[in-house]
């Protein structure tokens, strides 16, 4: 029997988890502007993130519907996360000037009915030239930003600062290809661009408080290496897009059309403050950041003419491959190396982290204690704006089980005294006087071992070619007609799985392309890493197969790159299919 105290429990968290399954759905207006002239058209979506029914449209009081609802549905899959937005779109002109209110609309989602908060619109005298909504120029300005976000624009000499190239976009334009036409070269500055992997699109991106489609398109850390006034140069991006045009289908919808968008991030200039001169130490090098310093010995007793290791480590945040370690001083009667350099950083967006050492190799020759004086490491810390001073603690060597420096050089000077000459009769006592030869014994050459080995040597080589080739060839090729059966097999099964997937767009064209991948890994037995385009075409054509079949094999694989990212029809998707399965079985027959 439940007990009944845990009755309330259960209840409060079915009701949580209830609340936090409608707080996840969101319905929303958005507008193409708040502050239009009489003369211009306004764009109203009313987009929501789960399907729904009963869309109940505002009264649209003191505007002119021109053109709606028209309807739009967008899937999409990003790394396992599967997105939905259906949106409702109208074109309206202004009845009069003012302040203006659009009222909520209202949609009923899973049973729920959820409205739209009010949106104003001011509404000013007729401008020059009115912008039109239908226009593909205004849509893709409207719609379209390329923004460099600095992280500081009024830096230090050598103080690190993050660019982040971000490309933000929004319903109605769907983006196809990307190609960079100006890369900015960052002349007066060190800089260093991070890796950003695949390019990934975040659906719930913002942009001056509106939502957009977000892509993080570069990322760069920069180091200034002058003081004054700094231009960023521009970063131009030239973009293939899909734009509704003027048209309209059967069913009252927008026909889509391709463009052509150059978007550019413009200049942008940093004012970079100079180091103070005022409190510089004479040890600074030009470290600017945040940092620990040591010094570390490998031994502190040890004997003559053994070896021992000094570090100067220097570890933390700032621009560490840009300045000079302090040299370490030691006593002259120790004979010291050139020292090895060490750099173990990583580069993101806060600068450069890690650490940088010099090892010092030194070698005493004579017994004592050697002192080992403190070492002085400044820097200067842009947050407190002020030079910061380290100093190591002095440490002590102690050399034993060795020569002493002033005996040492007693006994150098005493190498050139008289030394006792010996007799003669004991001088050459080494040498043998009587000598015992024998005659050395010849054989024939036959009967050496050498003979005997020359002469098997070629049955021994052709035993071992039998070998390699039945063990090792025949092996390897084994192994490849086993690649090349598990490659049609599996060629077979992304066909079906793409045949399974034929109501879902996104998956279909996955796995369409994977299938047309695994076929040609099985038929020109070629890695994955070699399916270009090109390279494509010319092992086709290379294997005497028709220019047109090859032609069309390339125009499948192209239709299932940019169909992920184009909405499509279910007409087009089976005849993307109908039409792969009939290029394989027609380069099969070929083949």
């Amino acid at each position: 029997m439940m007990n009944i105290k845990a009755v309330p429990f259960l209840l409060i968290l079915f009701i949580g988890m209830t609340f936090s399954v409608h707080s996840q759905i969101s319905f929303d207006a958005q507008v193409s502007k708040k502050r239009l002239g009489i003369n211009e058209r306004l764009r109203v979506d009313f987009k929501m993130n789960e399907n729904g029914d009963n869309f109940i449209p505002p009264s649209f009081t003191n505007f002119l519907v021109v053109s709606g609802p028209q309807q739009s549905v967008n899937r999409s899959w990003v790394n396992g996360v599967s997105s939905f937005s259906k949106t409702y779109t109208y074109f309206l002109s202004p009845k009069t000037k003012g302040k203006l209110t659009i009222d909520q609309a209202s949609i009923t989602i899973q049973g729920e009915v959820y409205k739209t908060s009010p949106v104003e619109i001011e509404v000013t005298e007729a401008v020059e030239k009115p912008n039109d909504p239908n226009n593909i120029d205004y849509i893709t300005d409207e719609n379209i930003q390329l923004v460099a976000e600095i992280s500081n624009t009024n830096p230090y000499i050598n103080e690190g600062i993050s660019v982040v190239y971000k490309l933000y976009f929004r319903n109605p334009i769907s983006i196809t290809d990307v190609q960079e036409l100006e890369t900015p070269s960052y002349g007066d500055f060190w800089s260093n661009k991070i890796n950003i992997g695949r390019v990934q699109v975040n659906p719930r991106g913002s942009y001056k408080g509106e939502q957009y489609n977000e892509v993080v398109w570069q990322k760069v850390v920069l180091y200034p290496q002058k003081s004054g006034k700094l231009t960023l140069e521009p970063l131009t991006l030239n973009l293939s897009l899909q734009v509704p045009s003027n048209r309209q289908d059967l069913f009252g919808r927008r026909i889509l059309t391709q463009g052509q968008k150059t978007i550019t991030a413009g200049k942008r200039e940093l004012n970079v403050k100079p180091l103070p001169t005022q409190g510089q130490p004479d040890s600074f090098s030009g470290a600017v950041g945040e940092f620990d310093f040591d010094v570390i010995l490998s031994k502190e007793s040890l004997k003559a003419s053994e070896s021992f290791q000094a570090k100067i480590k220097i570890n933390g945040k700032g621009n560490l491959n840009l300045f000079n370690l302090p040299k370490l001083n030691v006593p002259n009667t120790l004979e010291v190396y050139e020292p090895e350099r060490t750099e173990n950083i990583k580069t993101n967006l806060t600068g450069m982290q890690g650490s940088v050492e010099e090892l010092y190799t030194i070698v005493p020759q004579y017994q004592g204690k050697y002192p080992i004086p403190a070492v002085q490491f400044s820097y200067f810390d842009p947050k407190q704006e002020a030079y910061q001073i380290l100093k190591s603690q002095e440490l002590l060597v102690d050399v034993y089980d060795g020569p002493v420096a002033g005996i040492a050089s007693q006994n150098t000077n005493s190498i050139g005294a008289k030394r006792p000459v010996t007799e003669v009769d004991s001088s050459f006592r080494f040498i043998q006087l009587e000598t015992n030869l024998k005659p050395i014994k010849t054989a024939p050459f036959w009967a050496s071992l050498k003979f005997w080995i020359l002469l098997g040597l070629p049955f021994v080589l052709l035993l071992f070619a039998y070998l390699f080739k039945r063990f090792i060839l025949n092996k390897s090729e084994d192994s490849s007609s086993v690649k090349q059966r598990l490659a049609k097999q599996l060629a077979k099964k992304y066909l079906s799985s793409a045949k399974k997937a034929l109501h879902n767009q996104v998956e279909f064209y996955e796995a369409l392309e994977r299938a047309l991948h695994n076929y040609l890994k099985a038929k020109l037995k070629i890695e994955t890493t070699e399916l270009s385009k090109a390279k494509i075409e010319q092992l086709l054509l290379k294997k005497r197969v028709e220019q047109q079949l090859a032609k069309d094999f390339i125009e499948v694989v192209e239709n299932c790159e940019l169909a992920r990212y184009a909405p499509g029809s279910a007409g087009s998707i089976q005849t993307d299919y109908e039409r792969a399965s009939r290029v394989m079985a027609a380069i099969d027959r070929q083949l």
